[in-house]
């Protein structure tokens, strides 16, 4: 089993940063991505990046590529998402999620763990 935590979550303007943190712990070194969704309010949950835990290769949403980075720090078995140029559409709760699988995938059923959520609300 894997678990993960989420933190860094909260209320930001338009045009803020934000950075949330995933620690992984438990089975790590079963893991092969780490990837960030996030789900809005009457939506389903969709793809926002991924990371590959060893060679550091990443996957990004056409929708925050050039203003949300992922990277990871294996020592602390944690990735992270910096999320700069925030707009009132990435208002959604982030899910850290886990995937056994050794080739990425951005869809949600392909991640085999996840954390609890962190709200990330963005004013105009």
């Amino acid at each position: 089993q894997v678990q993960l935590v989420e933190s860094g979550g909260g209320l930001v303007q338009a045009g803020d940063s934000l950075r949330l943190s995933c620690a992984a712990s438990g089975r790590t070194f079963s893991i092969y991505f780490m990837g960030w969704f996030r789900q809005a309010p009457g939506k389903e949950r969709e793809f926002v990046t991924t990371i590959n835990w060893s060679g550091g290769s990443t996957y990004y949403a056409d929708s925050v590529k050039g203003r949300f980075t992922i990277s990871r720090d294996n020592a602390k078995n944690t990735v992270y998402l910096d999320m700069n140029s925030l707009k009132p559409e990435d208002t959604a709760v982030y899910y850290c999620a886990a995937r056994q699988g050794r080739l990425y995938s951005v869809t949600v059923p392909s991640y085999n763990y996840w954390g609890q959520g962190t709200q990330v609300t963005v004013s105009s």
